[in-house]
């Protein structure tokens, strides 16, 4: 299988989007199994996970820093998410998919603060 990418993304988006993708291969199971009775918070999560992608393009495309700001608030609501889904009375996830899943997400929020910091120096 090809895989056609969209060139006018640019190269940071497209790498950044590339390590996007392997947090949310790692997070979607996970959220597909929440617990039916945590159902409107799997579904918060998975449209601010889905959403994040939208936003990592939209930046690419326009080359305008606040659509950066605004990915990396993005990104922050995510975080949030995921620490509530970790409270150990929830057990919506635990303690061990969490630190991956920050892991995942750390490795995007420093290609994101490089982003911030090269679109500034450009601005």
């Amino acid at each position: 299988m090809t895989i056609i990418r969209d060139e006018r993304a640019g190269t940071q988006g497209m790498a950044i989007i590339d390590r996007y993708e392997d947090a949310v291969n790692y997070l979607y199971p996970i959220l597909q199994r929440c617990p039916r009775a945590h159902g409107n918070v799997r579904d918060a999560m998975m449209a601010v996970l889905f959403d994040q992608v939208g936003l990592f393009y939209q930046a690419a495309k326009s080359r305008q820093p606040s659509k950066l700001y605004a990915a990396d608030a993005n990104l922050a609501t995510l975080r949030f998410w995921l620490r509530f889904a970790a409270n150990p009375r929830l057990k919506i996830i635990s303690p061990a998919q969490h630190r991956t899943a920050l892991r995942h997400l750390a490795e995007v929020g420093a290609m994101l603060g490089a982003w911030i910091k090269t679109a500034k120096g450009n601005g």
